[in-house]
């Protein structure tokens, strides 16, 4: 991707404004200001690359003064000569005697030689004392650097574990722009920027780290919030994001202080271990070859200002787009045009498979580093209409493949945005990106929205709410939105949620967001210069679309907060339980509270991608009574559905199955009872007729006997039969009476095999087994209903 060009200068060049990293257009300053490093420009106060010997706070003294200075400029470090190391004091010289000793600069200045000793002896430890330390950067301590190698360090120190610093002040004024995440009923929130004071504009920046319980109620005047220790290792960033599996916090990204200015460092990844309390570095992070991404063995680097996601359910985070420039990336000169981004960074959390990446295909799981992939060629993903942005949203909606999808809202660059009318829609089993157009009337374009996305009960639809974000456009105008809107899926529609009467906190851009027992909780944002200080915690019911003065903790939840119906699919929206789909929503998509959807495909048709050949995962819900108020049964096509309750009702399809065959079953037994009846009801007259024939009734005769005038067959006089149609002749004993009159003899009643009758042997067959006394039955009709059928309708 080529560099854009650089914007001209203007007088708002780059200033103190508390909301400059808000604020996109990069101006050069020919002139840079006392104070302010200007890679490659302005050498004298440009901070000095770090040797391989790292710096470590190994006592913790200079917690307090590292604590006191966060928000305050540094003085420009001193300089050091090639062969002295910063690890400690004891480093400052290493052999101070034989140094002495051979110095022809000693022999001719002793007294100088011996005071400039001693100042380099002591001066370090004014450091080190409390009541009389130097402000600024200690050569020990927090700000001195990161921690280098187990050779590098006293006493063997792991090389990746930081120390504790004073826990973080909770007490501010206003704090917006933080990495943040949600982890078993706890908001963990990191960095950004915070004021103590109303109008404060420089040090904004910071490492502060704390939680937010969700675990209990609490009111939004008085949450229950716990300040952590300050990370020394991890920087002071903004506008990255927080990865999280279910154990562990990942750093990623975000952009280094302006006010005072910061050179970034070399990106390391950043992992919080939750039950271990302690930071771990993982540095020089390379990215592999995989699915549409680029070659492998790139270093990863440092963004800022993307759109963030976690799915721990598959183990992995996705960073999408945003912008490099020189508060992002080491060398990046100020005459350098800031670099929007368009790739999707995707990270695979430590002991988690991903058939996406060559080195972990056939389930082989990611290593202790994780596992890194550039996604740049994903369908239209290197196309000119998928634009460049930076300041947007991430949502992970599952289903409609076999991994889900990941929707990016809002965003844009300095003068543009995407639109809100079309949604880009990233396939993640493929790789791929794809738009889908939304239907109903369009939120006001904007950058940095929070969004959270809510299941319904029986998954048949994701409710993705977006709340606040501004419009940058004109430049020093900003305003900020207030507004909430709903972007429910699969129907793609937008529906604007009326909060007219409500207490509606002020409008504001950069919050976190989070969703925990069908509510949103928003923390910090940024709410332009009118306001003194802001609260900061505010919570909106998603299912009474209210705002509301408290959080209200459920219980019989499990660890991920999914809905009840979904608690055994690793796929279930996590945040959603005691979520109900809200009437505004169902007036749109047809259904009730716990779900059925009506529309459960996008308003405007999908022409390709999962949203044409998928469809959501879907779950029965049963009530506490036990009745089952929905029941959708709808597997996803286009992926493999790898849960346990969701897809088709393999029972219910059984069931049916078998109670049709039972059906006809039942039919066929009672046509074979209709036709045993009739033939037994035949054979029971052939019986009387052929015994009131064989006891002197010349004129009756039964009616399977052929008579001599049938065309088919004649008597001959030697007493056989012979077919006309076969030219077969039989002969056959014959028993003659005579009656009580000296009649004629009467019909002969055959005990050999009758002949077949005019060439149907099959019903013939039937005739024969009449005329030598054998009963039908009805295990025979079953059997051969066809020729008992002929049998009866020959009568």
């Amino acid at each position: 991707m080529a560099p854009q060009e650089p914007h001209a200068p203007a007088d708002n060049a780059l200033n103190n404004d508390t909301m400059e990293r808000y604020q996109h257009p990069q101006e050069i300053d020919p002139d840079p200001p006392t104070g302010y490093p200007f890679p490659n420009t302005w050498t004298p106060l440009q901070r000095p690359r770090r040797s391989k010997f790292m710096e470590i706070d190994v006592d913790g003294e200079n917690d307090e003064e590292g604590s006191a200075s966060a928000h305050s400029q540094h003085p420009p470090r001193r300089s050091r000569s090639s062969t002295m190391s910063t690890d400690s004091e004891s480093d400052a010289i290493s052999d101070p005697g034989l140094a002495l000793t051979e110095s022809p600069f000693f022999a001719l200045y002793p007294r100088l030689s011996l005071l400039t000793l001693l100042v380099l002896i002591a001066f370090p430890l004014l450091y080190e004392i409390p009541w009389v330390a130097l402000s600024g950067m200690g050569i020990r301590g927090a700000k001195a650097g990161t921690i280098g190698r187990p050779d590098a360090l006293p006493g063997g120190m792991p090389s990746q574990q930081r120390q504790r610093r004073a826990d973080t002040n909770t007490d501010v004024c206003s704090r917006w722009a933080a990495q943040s995440a949600l982890v078993n009923g706890t908001i963990y929130v990191y960095g950004g920027h915070s004021t103590t004071e109303s109008g404060q504009r420089n040090g904004t920046w910071t490492n502060d780290f704390f939680t937010v319980d969700l675990t209990k109620s609490w009111d939004i005047a008085s949450p229950i919030v716990k300040g952590l220790p300050q990370p020394s290792g991890p920087p002071a960033v903004a506008n990255g994001f927080l990865w999280n599996s279910y154990d562990a916090l990942y750093l990623y990204g975000g952009i280094f202080s302006d006010s005072p200015p910061a050179t970034p460092d070399p990106y390391s990844l950043w992992e919080y271990q939750i039950k271990a309390g302690k930071w771990l570095e993982h540095s020089n992070p390379k990215t592999s070859k995989g699915n549409n991404s680029d070659g492998g063995n790139q270093p990863v680097q440092q963004s800022g200002e993307g759109a963030g996601i976690s799915i721990p359910e598959l183990g992995r985070g996705y960073f999408f787009a945003g912008h490099l420039d020189h508060y992002t990336t080491p060398d990046w000169s100020i005459q350098t045009a800031r670099l929007y981004l368009k790739s999707l960074l995707e990270f695979t959390f430590p002991g988690h498979s991903n058939d996406g990446i060559q080195d972990l295909a056939g389930g082989k799981a990611a290593g202790s580093d994780g596992a890194w992939r550039n996604v740049t060629e994903g369908g239209i993903q290197d196309t000119a209409k998928f634009p460049s942005r930076a300041d947007g949203s991430l949502v992970y909606v599952p289903g409609f493949g076999a991994d889900g999808i990941l929707l990016s809202i809002g965003g844009g660059q300095e003068a543009s945005f995407s639109q809100m009318n079309v949604i880009d829609v990233y396939d993640i089993a493929t790789s791929t990106w794809y738009k889908q157009a939304t239907s109903g009337p369009s939120p006001k374009l904007r950058v940095n929205p929070c969004v959270v996305a809510a299941s319904a009960p029986d998954g048949s639809s994701t409710n993705i709410y977006m709340y606040g974000g501004q419009n940058l456009i004109p430049y020093g105008q900003q305003i900020q939105y207030d507004d909430i809107w709903v972007l429910t899926v699969p129907s793609f529609t937008w529906i604007e949620v009326d909060t007219k009467g409500q207490s509606v906190p002020p409008a504001r851009v950069g919050a976190s967001c989070s969703i925990w027992d069908g509510q949103i909780i928003v923390v910090g944002g940024y709410t332009g210069p009118d306001l003194t200080c802001d609260s900061g915690f505010y919570v909106f019911s998603a299912t009474d679309l209210k705002w509301q003065n408290n959080f209200n903790a459920l219980t019989g939840a499990n660890p991920q907060n999914q809905q009840p119906s979904q608690q055994k699919d690793l796929t279930g929206l996590s945040g959603s339980y005691g979520y109900q789909v809200p009437g505004a929503v169902q007036s749109v998509i047809g259904g009730n509270s716990k779900g059925g959807a009506t529309i459960t495909a996008p308003a405007r048709a999908a022409t390709q991608g999962p949203l044409a050949t998928g469809k959501p995962i879907t779950y029965t819900v049963t009530d506490t009574n036990g009745a089952i108020t929905t029941q959708t049964g709808t597997a996803i096509n286009g992926g493999t559905n790898n849960n346990g309750n969701s897809g088709p009702n393999i029972g219910a399809i059984v069931a049916g199955v078998v109670a049709g065959c039972f059906a006809v079953l039942a039919a066929y037994l009672g046509f074979c009872a209709w036709v045993y009846r009739r033939q037994l009801a035949l054979y029971k007259n052939h019986v009387a007729m052929t015994q009131r024939a064989a006891v002197g009734a010349p004129n009756e005769k039964s009616s399977f006997l052929p008579s001599s005038t049938e065309g088919s067959s004649q008597r001959n006089g030697k007493g056989s039969i012979t077919d006309q149609s076969s030219g077969v002749g039989v002969t056959s004993s014959r028993i003659t009476a005579t009656n009580s009159n000296g009649g004629d003899s009467v019909p002969p009643l055959p005990t050999g095999v009758w002949p077949p009758v005019g060439g149907n042997s099959t019903a013939n067959s039937s005739l024969e087994d009449l005329m030598m006394g054998q009963e039908p039955s009805f295990v025979g009709v079953l059997l051969n209903p066809r020729r008992s059928l002929r049998v009866i309708n020959r009568d």
